[in-house]
């Protein structure tokens, strides 16, 4: 029995900023049971809901050293959906109204969670095989683990993989404040390990140390050996590009199946998405107040409203769009601009624009349900998952090709018949608008086979299983 630890900032259900939580929580329960025991250990922020709270049991508690400090650990356990749960509690460090907050503060409270997820091992009677670590939030443990080594043997032969959600978050902080937090040697504060330039470098420390490094798509693993997508790392990620792979995230098939969502107007399948999709179109129409129209190519968009996500070229063609014979549905929050943006074409085009400056898991689900197609035109894309949910609703992806966008929408061939969605190469306003051009033309004219991408789209597996199964190969490997 292989035993294996996930260290991460956060996990669905108990606490969720984005697609980080849905893999650190989803994931682990799709291992097959009988060969890899597998839990995940996370702070207990004050933030998280008091129905999750009540159901942490506590474990125990000791003290731990931090650079010149001794600081309290609590350690609280529970099972959810057949997975153990430990919840690292220290009032100090994880109160506030939210999992993040300024940069100098974060560093030091991870820098408590990665020294205190090894602290906690042994106490907790639990000794991993590997620990699977997380983004920058856990980029010190690889570096701790291998400072423990030299001093206890308990920790000798643990192996760690990290996971690069995405390369644009580091953990940088100044070198010299961040060897005073964590009391590590001089040794580690070097160019070739944990800084960059001067500042220290927390995601950089936990791919040099890390015995494999992965990230959530093939493309963007490779994208990021390149200038463009590499974030100053790219030297770094090519000199580890032996131990580096890709695997695409999963979605979790039970919640997001449009056979059983509670939260749609009318449930449907890949057998009668023809006949019953529409109907939540119709009500989504009602719903936003917008002009009711069951023929309109709708398309929707559901993300954070921030340069990352391509909205600088849908800010420059929206007018032009409004022109043509579709919908606009947005939901999510963000950049200001972008935020305002909407909010004017929803008022210039009432019947055309629905501006949903907010976020509600349940409304997600209906605008997936709901529409035609789905724009997320990303300028980078370590995996993307609303895509993926689009494809699981029959909501046909019009997206650009890079990262995980790439990886997981064929783009359609009209003369072969093939392909899952709509996609464009430049990272241009007007090869954007050209594509949703070509995507409205097959929606009204060539209705069959629009209806041929949706099934087909309906029919591929990104459930977690298949991400599972390469995850166990990487720790067979290991």
């Amino acid at each position: 029995m292989k035993k294996i630890l996930f260290a991460t900032s956060e996990a669905v259900p108990f606490i969720k900023t984005g697609g980080l939580a849905d893999v650190a929580g989803s994931l682990p329960k799709f291992f097959d049971k009988e060969k890899y025991d597998v839990r995940v250990m996370l702070p207990k922020y004050m933030c998280m809901k008091e129905s999750w709270k009540e159901k942490l049991q506590y474990k125990t508690h000791f003290y731990m050293d931090l650079g010149w400090r001794t600081q309290y650990v609590g350690v609280l356990e529970t099972e959810y959906e057949g997975v153990t749960f430990y919840f690292i509690d220290n009032e100090f460090y994880f109160n506030g109204f939210a999992p993040y907050g300024e940069m100098y503060t974060d560093v030091e409270k991870f820098s408590f969670f990665s020294k205190a997820v090894l602290s906690a091992l042994p106490v907790i009677d639990f000794r991993p095989d590997i620990i699977h670590c997380h983004d920058w939030q856990t980029g010190l443990i690889p570096i701790f683990l291998d400072n423990f080594r030299y001093s206890n043997e308990y920790y000798r032969g643990i192996k760690t993989v990290m996971t690069i959600h995405n390369l644009k978050f580091q953990g940088m902080w100044d070198a010299k404040k961040v060897r005073d937090i964590t009391g590590l040697p001089e040794y580690y504060f070097v160019p070739d390990k944990l800084t960059s330039y001067d500042d220290a470098n927390m995601l950089k420390g936990g791919i040099v140390y890390a015995d494999k490094v992965t990230t959530v798509s093939s493309s963007y693993a490779e994208e990021i050996k390149t200038p463009f997508y590499g974030e100053k790392l790219e030297g770094l990620m090519q000199a580890r590009s032996a131990s580096l792979s890709g695997i695409v995230n999963g979605i979790d098939y039970d919640v997001y199946n449009p056979q059983t969502d509670k939260d749609i107007y009318r449930n449907y399948s890949v057998e009668n998405f023809r006949k019953e999709k529409i109907k939540n179109k119709i009500e989504l129409q009602k719903e936003l107040g917008l002009a009711q129209d069951h023929k309109k190519l709708m398309i929707g968009i559901v993300s954070r409203l921030t340069d990352q996500k391509g909205f600088d070229l849908i800010a420059c063609v929206m007018d032009e769009l409004c022109q043509d014979a579709i919908q606009i549905v947005a939901l999510g929050t963000g950049e200001e601009q972008y935020e305002n943006m909407f909010r004017h074409y929803a008022w210039k085009y009432p019947d055309k624009v629905s501006a949903n400056i907010y976020y509600s898991e349940a409304m997600s689900h209906k605008v997936y349900a709901a529409c035609d197609a789905f724009l997320m035109p990303s300028l980078f894309e370590p995996c993307g998952l609303s895509q993926l949910m689009s494809l699981r609703y029959g909501t046909v992806p019009i997206v650009r090709e890079t990262g995980g966008l790439k990886d997981t929408v064929e783009p359609y061939n009209e003369y072969e018949k093939t392909g899952t969605g709509f996609s464009f190469a430049n990272y241009n306003a007007h090869e954007m608008m050209a594509t949703v051009r070509y995507a409205e033309k097959i929606y009204y004219d060539k209705k069959r086979d629009w209806n041929k991408i949706v099934e087909r789209g309906m029919s591929k597996d990104f459930s977690w299983n298949s991400s599972a199964k390469q995850y166990e190969e990487l720790y067979d490997d290991m």
